[in-house]
């Protein structure tokens, strides 16, 4: 992730969006999208998960320009739920919430599945999920 900022000069003086703040966008859109499990992070976000921090732009890559945005997202689906109608669903909310909280013009969202989580029963019937990645 770059760690430039969004600049918008008005009259009353200028506007800056840090890139991080885009990521945190795109992550909470994607996320709440029905049959995505996860975002799936490197091992930064790993970490800081395991330190008790949220980490909402996790699995978020973002390129942003003066007035454009490409948004890159890395994913762990929901085992039983169809990846196109996910992914066509997340790229439509990324893009409009986006473009209406920064004003940006996102020109891409792209999806990169990394892997698919599985429900496991557990002893005492108590559900839990087990997820594979490929890598």
């Amino acid at each position: 992730m770059m760690s430039e900022e969004v600049q918008a000069n008005s009259e009353l003086g200028t506007i800056r969006i840090a890139d991080e703040v885009v990521a945190v966008i795109a992550g909470l859109a994607a996320t709440q999208v029905e049959g995505v499990a996860s975002m799936s992070g490197g091992i930064a976000g790993g970490i800081a998960e395991a330190l008790g921090r949220r980490n909402f732009s996790k699995g978020v890559k973002v390129e942003v320009g003066s007035e454009e945005a490409i948004i890159n997202l890395y994913i762990i689906v929901k085992y039983g739920f169809r990846i196109p109608d996910i992914a066509w669903e997340i790229q439509e909310n990324v893009k409009k919430a986006v473009e209406s909280m920064t004003g940006l013009r996102v020109v891409q969202v792209n999806v990169h599945v990394q892997g698919v989580s599985f429900p496991q029963q557990k002893e005492g019937s108590e559900q839990d999920t087990e997820e594979i990645i490929v890598k």
